[in-house]
């Protein structure tokens, strides 16, 4: 059960209970899928508190707790059961509330539990990797309909974004994992273009960045479509993108040094001379949440292990230009990786 894999690494870290707040975590751990709850958990205390409107739900989704029905904020009640040294998840509680919690909790001594669930999360369940397979099959499911059938050209940025969540829903998703990027030619030189009531030209590369939510676990991907024939350093740019996320695949393994996948790629793309242009980390963790640890990025410390989920997701941004990413979402084994991401990589000019 995860709450005695949890209640171990209290042990290891000398906390007598863990308060946990984040709604990603408290599903993770107790399967609850509302949006008001919270944990107290410690060597021997398993308790799930939630509010009058959930009180039913909880009783269907959450095993292995007690469960007890709080007011609505849920803090005092948690608060009078907390005793000694208690974990709070420092990343999620604010200046405010942690204020309130030490006002309340006149038993425990309030301390920093880190990453310590995310940690625990970041390496996927055989039961996990199915669901965000699902999700990444999906997606692409969707991708091949509204953009490779259709293709892009004389549609608007906007219109294939809503078009690749609508068909999502249709598929059966919860919805985008992440709000759709569309982005044509220069627009696609920003890494995180907002979708525009503008028309796609033929002619030009354009970028989509897309994701499902399916049984609450995520998936993301991203391909550059051409919209009509492309040549020159359009081409050239594409080749060089795709050579570097090929090769930093290629790196991905259990063991591998997270800052060393993220190098493989990165030192490829400067000595074509377009260092500058790729700005952001070669990829992150994906799960509950889109972004998750681990992070393959140039500050990163520490290896993949076996069952982390990660993106390898090279890009270079030519501003004014033109912007090129591609993406594949995968799962890290001893040897090497499973990709959960099938479309295509080569350069397609979408609809043909």
């Amino acid at each position: 059960m995860r709450a005695d894999r949890v209640a171990e690494r209290l042990c290891e870290r000398e906390l007598d209970m863990l308060l946990v707040t984040h709604m990603t975590n408290v599903r993770w751990l107790s399967g609850f899928t509302g949006s008001n709850a919270v944990i107290v958990l410690g060597a021997e205390e398993r308790l799930f508190i939630t509010d009058f409107r959930y009180v039913e739900q909880a009783a269907a989704q959450v095993e292995g707790f007690d469960r007890l029905e709080g007011e609505r904020s849920l803090l005092a009640d948690a608060a009078r059961r907390l005793r000694g040294r208690v974990g709070f998840e420092d990343a999620h509680v604010s200046v405010r509330t942690l204020k309130r919690l030490e006002e309340l909790a006149e038993d425990a001594e309030l301390v920093p539990a880190g990453d310590l669930l995310e940690e625990l999360r970041a390496v996927k369940e055989p039961a996990e990797l199915e669901a965000i397979r699902a999700a990444a099959a999906l997606a692409d499911d969707a991708a091949e309909a509204v953009v490779l059938s259709r293709g892009l050209a004389g549609r608007t940025e906007r219109e294939v974004a809503l078009e690749l969540e609508t068909e999502m829903r249709r598929l059966g998703a919860e919805g985008p994992s992440f709000p759709s990027i569309v982005a044509a030619g220069p627009h696609g030189a920003l890494p995180h273009a907002e979708p525009r009531d503008v028309e796609i030209p033929a002619g030009t590369l354009v970028i989509c960045d897309y994701g499902a939510r399916l049984d609450g676990y995520c998936s993301d991907c991203t391909r550059t479509f051409a919209s009509g024939p492309v040549e020159g350093e359009m081409v050239e740019v594409y080749e060089l993108v795709l050579g570097a996320q090929e090769a930093a695949l290629a790196a991905v393994r259990a063991g591998a040094g997270l800052q060393d996948v993220d190098a493989v790629a990165r030192d490829r793309i400067a000595a074509a001379g377009h260092g500058e242009r790729f700005g952001h980390s070669l990829g992150h963790g994906v799960g509950l949440d889109v972004h998750e640890e681990p992070r393959l990025s140039k500050q990163s410390e520490g290896e993949l292990v076996a069952g982390n989920v990660v993106t390898v997701e090279p890009g270079v941004y030519l501003s004014g230009a033109f912007g090129v990413r591609i993406e594949d979402l995968v799962a890290v084994t001893e040897d090497g990786y499973e990709s959960f991401s099938r479309l295509p990589k080569g350069l397609t000019v979408a609809g043909e």
